[in-house]
């Protein structure tokens, strides 16, 4: 993960030096980046929330959940995050929040009713290892700039490049190449940071519930149920990348583009695991 984070560095140092280098208004490039990376900050939570239907509740209307949460935030030694509930069959759970204080783990009717409770409490365990390790802030930092990158490539045509002046012009298709190549370089890049942070995470409900089989045991379960069609379609895109399991699973070529490990890959890790608890 860090050799991730250095390589994101680098690469977006590299991007701002070509920015300045090509004389891009500076005022431009504060308030892409500044209100860019504020607005993802601050309100990305409440939109993911908002997109998924997912209602917070309280204690009363969800008693057992909030029982499990507390306990294990107490293990975990995490103040206790608001919890959210998605009435959807399809089975899956994920955690958001800018940091501890403010943190929300959600899970779906789903999953609720598929899994044990043992499995239950590996998968929430996984979401507040999430939270725990500040995952949110890390991807934020992480994918910010490459949305700029993104986002330069849309608006190039309305920031100069219709002049006809030659040196203008060898500027914008110059900048435009460099925000392409920046846009996938990190697009692959936050993918391996994305599979990094599933298996951390794993391993932490592993080490609070002291029961790595049971997070295999869930993740089994929810990687081989068959997803309705419409709920695909509700979640496909960056919110799936929250999810224990991508809500688009199954085997491809195309791992490395991929936010999660391989199901089979993080039993294999989690099987190393509960060796090591069990040797110690």
């Amino acid at each position: 993960m860090l050799l991730t984070m250095f390589l994101l560095t680098v690469l977006y140092l590299g991007f701002l030096a070509v920015l300045i280098a090509m004389h891009t208004s500076q005022v431009v490039i504060v308030l892409f980046i500044g209100g860019f990376m504020f607005l993802q900050y601050f309100y990305s939570d409440k939109l993911i929330l908002s997109s998924m239907g997912a209602k917070i509740v309280s204690e009363s209307e969800a008693p057992e959940l909030h029982q499990m949460v507390s306990r294990l935030c107490a293990i975990a030694d995490l103040p206790m995050p608001k919890i959210a509930i998605v009435k959807t069959s399809m089975p899956n759970a994920f955690a958001t929040g800018r940091n501890q204080k403010n943190a929300v783990v959600a899970v779906t009717t789903g999953i609720m009713q598929q899994l044990t409770r043992s499995e239950l409490e590996a998968v929430i365990a996984h979401e507040l290892t999430h939270v725990k390790n500040r995952d949110m802030m890390v991807m934020t930092i992480a994918t910010f700039l490459s949305s700029v990158a993104q986002m330069m490539v849309q608006w190039l045509p309305f920031m100069g490049g219709g002049s006809r002046d030659r040196d203008e012009g060898s500027n914008f298709v110059i900048l435009l190449v460099v925000s392409i190549v920046v846009w996938i370089v990190s697009f692959i890049l936050i993918r391996a940071l994305s599979r990094y942070r599933e298996f951390s995470a794993d391993r932490g409900s592993a080490i609070i519930t002291g029961q790595p089989s049971q997070l295999a045991s869930a993740l089994m379960k929810i990687s081989g149920a068959k997803v309705p069609t419409q709920d695909l379609r509700k979640v496909e895109g960056p919110v799936s990348a929250l999810f224990i399991v991508p809500a688009l699973s199954g085997s491809s070529i195309m791992n490395l583009f991929s936010t999660h490990p391989s199901t089979e890959a993080r039993i294999a890790a989690l099987q190393r695991i509960e060796q090591e608890l069990e040797a110690a």
